[in-house]
């Protein structure tokens, strides 16, 4: 099964089923299908053969929906981009992935023809005022559709993702059409999707969870309904003026909907199924999404842009902040976490020991390597399994937890110290907007916790954190924080993630509560 195949499945199933939504534009599947095979026409008249990679600059509208489906069907490869980046990044990009056509839109185009002067790349324009030298989209699908040149087969490489990298540049990430179709029917089965469900469009379409949950829709017949910038307010307009019923989103933006003013007054009841991945959601986030949607299924989806599904959490109420069992086509393992040896597979913890979260290769969702990276590839692959550098144990029960990054591991006076667990205990303040928590280099200690906490009430001081730390039953003594600073927001990663060495690197803004 290809990805091609996937959507003609779909229009053929349910022509009239809704299956995009950006703003007052509306595609059915029968529609959908048409257009992309008439752009698959226009790419293949502008060169674009099969496995040749196109660089998508673009947000998370109906043109991206339609490009997207059109390359699976071409045998084309996109390779969407963050839409933030700068020039040198675009050119980065652009020159790492070989790139022969750029489409891009207003809010891309001075990055995108940056990167792209005294190159032999052909530019595609989104919009109303497309510059000097670009094709308009529009004309891609004016000439009708045309035969591929070739038959699209499950091997085929059906999309580049670049990591969005919370060290150096970012990776190129292939994927394939059996990837992704795997992926697909992985991730409706896993968030509890049926016939029909309709989606928030809103996780970037260069990001695998943006990825994820257009091609699920088409597995179910669903409806992706595009939200280009994010706000709590437009999601929640969104939901109630779509009737969405299911919602996959990073912690920050479930913390943003369930803090916005808007959501008392919004009819949020066609939400029934929320999932969350990119970063750990704290208990009191948890808490707020629950009361505030009454959900049927509240999944916690562990995984990486490599693998996708590490695992799953079916319901994060019964255990908030558990990452649960390997998913469908998922095995994990936990071995022993060192930065300085090469650890084998078969070297793995006893339950309850923390060490480093490792998933088997032979997974149908799993990735075979970097693009033009064997340097990572030695890093992160070792006899069949992906070494993905987060920290985790599994419990009495089998399930897994995870507990940061190896490398963010804090050591003071010898004992090891896990971000996340104390950040965790301060976001529990319902004083705490945010929080991220780092080491520090300490001449006593080798290095001491330093936590940046992005205050949500005036007037909150580090006395009142210690006093809140010191009062956790669950917080040992040395884990508490011996420096706080106040801050305006802590640097992220498109799926959530914290950016540690921006913190570690002053690159941050301080505030006074």
């Amino acid at each position: 099964m290809t990805l091609g195949e996937l959507l003609d499945r779909a229009a053929l199933r349910r022509p009239d089923a809704p299956a995009v939504v950006d703003g007052a534009r509306r595609l059915s599947y029968a529609e959908l299908a048409a257009r992309a095979a008439a752009v698959a026409g226009g790419l293949s008249r502008l060169g674009v053969s099969p496995r040749d990679r196109v660089l998508l600059a673009l947000k998370n509208r109906l043109e991206h929906v339609v490009a997207y489906w059109a390359l699976q069907r071409l045998g084309g490869v996109p390779a969407p981009v963050n839409f933030r980046f700068a020039a040198g990044e675009m050119t980065y990009v652009l020159e790492d992935s070989g790139a022969t056509v750029a489409l891009f839109e207003a809010a891309t185009a001075p990055a995108v023809l940056e990167a792209a002067r005294g190159r032999d790349v052909r530019l595609v324009g989104v919009g109303d005022d497309v510059p000097a030298g670009a094709l308009p989209f529009a004309e891609l699908e004016r000439a009708g559709p045309t035969p591929a040149a070739r038959p699209v087969t499950e091997g085929d490489l059906s999309l580049i993702l670049y990591t969005s990298g919370t060290t150096g540049r970012p990776k190129g990430v292939p994927r394939t059409h059996k990837n992704h179709y795997a992926g697909a029917l992985a991730h409706a089965l896993q968030c509890g999707y049926t016939w029909g469900e309709r989606t928030l469009g809103v996780m970037p379409l260069y990001h695998t969870m943006g990825i994820h949950s257009l091609t699920s829709m088409a597995a179910v017949n669903g409806c992706f309904a595009c939200q280009p910038d994010w706000s709590a307010a437009g999601a929640l307009g969104l939901v109630a003026g779509e009737r969405l019923t299911a919602l996959y989103l990073i912690p920050t933006l479930f913390w943003e909907l369930v803090h916005a003013p808007e959501l008392a007054r919004t009819d949020v009841s066609s939400v029934r199924k929320l999932a969350y991945a990119g970063a750990p959601m704290l208990v009191a986030l948890t808490e707020a999404c629950a009361k505030a949607f009454r959900p049927d299924v509240f999944v916690n989806h562990y995984g990486s842009t490599e693998i996708y599904t590490f695992s799953i959490l079916p319901d994060v109420r019964l255990k908030p902040g558990c990452a649960g069992k390997p998913g469908l086509h998922a095995k994990l393992r936990v071995v022993v976490a060192s930065p300085e040896r090469r650890v084998g597979p078969d070297e793995v913890v006893p339950p309850g020991t923390k060490g480093e979260i490792i998933a088997s290769l032979d997974s149908d969702e799993a990735f075979a390597g970097y693009w033009n990276r064997p340097d990572a590839d030695a890093r992160a692959l070792r006899a069949g399994w992906y070494y993905s550098g987060d920290m985790g144990w599994v419990d009495a029960d089998g399930d897994l937890w995870v507990a940061g990054r190896v490398d963010d591991m804090i050591i003071s006076g010898g004992e090891n110290i896990h971000p996340v667990e104390v950040e965790d205990a301060l976001a529990r303040h319902p004083g705490v907007k945010d929080v991220a928590v780092i080491g520090e280099p300490d001449e006593k200690w080798g290095e001491r916790v330093v936590a940046f906490v992005v205050p949500g009430v005036p007037g909150l001081t580090a006395e009142d954190l210690d006093g809140h730390c010191r009062a956790t039953a669950d917080l040992a003594n040395f884990k508490r924080p011996r420096r706080v600073v106040f801050v305006n927001e802590i640097p992220k990663t498109a799926s959530g993630k914290i950016l540690r060495r921006l913190l570690r690197d002053g690159q941050y803004t301080e505030v006074r509560p």
